[in-house]
């Protein structure tokens, strides 16, 4: 086990044993209350991010000569992936707060969580989307039945080789199952975890018909929940593969939404649901393959 394996961890003996038997695996699994800097680092911006509680909070910054970003310092090929996030408040439209793990390469492997911004008094949007091997445009849109700027709250992506799935809270909001057995590509290349604040107000909000508001300047997002459940694409040799049963997130139970799960995605998306690519006829005259039929 190397050093840094060990500086990422809660240390208790049972896990240490466990970690041994496993063969090494690097599979970081640190509580809500990680700091951002065992597994995090600034990519850009880094004079509009600030470090709260002892680095449990960081705290990004946009106005208009920047936005900020971070990323993990590993890239993942599985894994339940969690953030805290509390939004920019008042007046944010054209402002983009950002979510995603992605691969970096040419036809790269991508999933996002953005929240796009809106005039104060009307509704945040979250918009997420799948790119896999390259191709995306699989947006699908809804608005939230709390406000995200008032408080913290949990945005998920559960990815295992059975099935992607977005959550908030505890709510599954939308599902992505393999489908590689009829030709649907499937994310399935090592990403990294990364979140961003920016100046998306050339499409976010309306079209981009609704600029932002530059004199409620500086924009703040909040990010917490640092630890992160994931096999790192750095692991020791004789480690179990990323699919592997070895990781909790690939179980049976992880394998497809129990029924008080499918419940609560059938309701949420039918309240809540304002753009689904698959609907999209314009776009899409013949549904995509993935798309219910």
């Amino acid at each position: 086990m190397s050093c840094r394996v060990l500086a990422t961890m809660e240390f208790c003996l049972p896990c240490f044993l466990a970690f041994l038997l496993m063969g090494g695996v690097l599979a970081r699994r640190n509580g809500g209350d990680a700091s951002f800097y065992q597994n995090y680092d600034i990519t850009w911006g880094y004079d509009h991010v600030k470090s709260l509680d002892g680095g449990r909070q960081i705290q990004l910054s946009l106005d208009n000569a920047s936005g900020a970003g971070f990323g993990s310092k590993l890239s993942f090929g599985s894994g339940f992936i969690n953030m805290r996030i509390k939004l920019p408040g008042k007046d944010s439209a054209g402002v983009v707060t950002a979510f995603y793990l992605t691969s970096h390469s040419n036809n790269h492997d991508e999933l996002d969580f953005e929240f796009l911004g809106n005039r104060e008094g009307k509704p945040i949007t979250l918009q997420t989307n799948v790119f896999a091997n390259g191709q995306g445009n699989r947006e699908q849109r809804m608005h939230l039945w709390f406000d995200p700027a008032a408080d913290f709250h949990s945005y998920k992506i559960l990815w295992n080789q059975y099935q992607i799935v977005f959550y908030v809270d505890d709510t599954p909001i939308r599902v992505f199952k393999n489908h590689k057995n009829i030709g649907v590509s499937y994310p399935s290349q090592p990403m990294q975890i990364e979140a961003s604040l920016w100046n998306g107000d050339s499409w976010a909000t309306d079209g981009g018909q609704t600029k932002i508001n530059w004199s409620h300047a500086p924009f703040q997002a909040h990010f917490q929940g640092f630890g992160i459940n994931g096999c790192s694409d750095h692991r020791e040799p004789n480690a179990p593969p990323c699919y592997s049963t070895s990781y909790w997130w690939n179980t049976r139970k992880y394998r497809t939404l129990d029924g008080a799960q499918q419940r609560a995605y059938e309701n949420v998306r039918k309240k809540y649901l304002t753009y689904d690519y698959c609907s999209d006829r314009v776009r899409h005259p013949t549904p995509p393959p993935e798309c219910p039929q």
